[in-house]
């Protein structure tokens, strides 16, 4: 069986990561994934493009001029054509509504992920509505949260085609990395308290740099470090100014080096006002850290509250400071937090459990379309792609 994914990305954040690892365990298998990256001419992003194809695993761009263009259905067909796919799994509003207007008339399956979608205004708004009407063409849509398939059932889309699919990480990368962070030459490290996130609303920075701002009052020597890049980095760097923490604060922006990042904390915050299911808190949890995270989405289902970290409400910046005054000190609580944090993920959060729950839906979802081709009123669809 031969997927090919599409996307519009914007950097390389939580889908990319879906679609890399799976992607990678697909090749792996006796399946493949090709992936089909907008070149979108406003604001161009070809991270994922460039790394997919550093990795050894196909991908061709798709041009898209402008917010409508009319060639892109015709251009996803011929890349269907082009790939021989059996499968198009679009990620994101963009992919799903063009993969909608490119497949209405053809028996290839169109599966779609919904991350989640933050509404921060109308125009964003307004494109979520449009997704989730396109959605109930899909032959399948796969939520990573129970909130988002909530979302999706009230917008119509059938129950029989709505799955939960929890996201899964490729583990390999983070058994012993080496913490690059940190200073190889002193003996008295300052501890290191991370976050990892696109910079913008929905992730909660602001509160992460408030709350640091009041643990410094208390631990003064303790490092704050953000990693990530977004639309509201210029905002961020001004509010670090004005709560006067510059010196305890570093903006790391994108790094390739994440598992050695991680292995430099001491504590990793997820301070985020909505979510999913976060691809940066399996990760972290993969580097048996102790997480503090905010119980929004799909979080509460893998930071277990005295388990595998630490719950606080959204927009709580004293309960954020008040945890992490707690935790720093506390060495040996950190340390069976984050053991347990590992463990869990080891246990449920693989690539390879999320690529079986992903073929499981794919073959469904071929099997419902040969099924509706074989009937009378679907004799005149477009012949199914050829299956590896």
């Amino acid at each position: 069986m031969k997927i090919l994914h599409i996307i519009s990305s914007g950097g390389m954040y939580g889908a990319e990561a879906v679609i890399l690892n799976m992607s990678r365990t697909l090749n792996q298998s006796s399946h493949s994934s090709v992936l089909g990256v907008f070149s979108n001419s406003a604001n161009p992003n070809l991270q994922l493009h460039e790394v997919a194809i550093a990795q050894g695993i196909d991908s061709h761009l798709i041009s898209c001029a402008g917010q409508i263009d009319r060639t892109v259905p015709a251009s996803i067909r011929e890349l269907i054509a082009r790939t021989n796919a059996d499968i198009v799994h679009a990620h994101g509003y963009k992919a799903d509504i063009y993969s909608y207007f490119a497949l209405r008339q053809s028996a290839v399956p169109l599966i779609s992920t919904c991350h989640t979608w933050y509404d921060n205004d109308l125009a964003v708004s307004l494109y979520g509505m449009a997704d989730r009407f396109v959605l109930r063409s899909y032959a399948a849509v796969v939520a990573v949260s129970e909130e988002v398939s909530q979302r999706l059932l009230k917008a119509g889309v059938r129950k029989d085609r709505v799955h939960i699919v929890r996201n899964g990480i490729d583990l390999r990368p983070f058994d012993n990395a080496s913490p690059l962070l940190r200073s190889v030459s002193s003996q008295d490290q300052p501890p290191i308290v991370g976050l990892v996130g696109r910079l913008a609303t929905e992730k909660g920075v602001d509160i992460f740099l408030r709350a640091a701002a009041r643990v410094l009052v208390e631990l003064p020597s303790t490092k704050f470090v953000v990693v990530g890049e977004g639309p509201d980095r210029e905002q961020l760097e001004l509010l670090i100014d004005e709560l006067q923490i510059r010196r305890n604060v570093s903006m790391l922006g994108r790094r390739d080096d994440m598992s050695s990042v991680y292995a430099s904390f001491d504590i990793m915050v997820s301070a985020s006002r909505r979510e999913g299911l976060p691809i940066a808190i399996l990760e972290g949890m993969a580097s048996s850290l102790p997480i503090i995270a905010t119980a929004v989405g799909a979080v509460p289902t893998v930071v277990l509250d005295g388990r595998t970290g630490v719950l606080i409400p959204a927009e709580n910046v004293e309960t954020l400071a008040s945890e992490i005054i707690k935790l720093l000190p506390n060495q040996a609580r950190r340390q069976n937090l984050g053991s347990a944090a590992k463990k869990l993920v080891e246990e449920e959060f693989s690539a390879q459990r999320m690529t079986a729950d992903y073929l499981r839906i794919y073959e469904q979802a071929i099997a419902t379309k040969r099924q509706t081709a074989a009937t009378p009123s679907s004799s005149s669809a477009v012949p199914q792609g050829k299956t590896k």
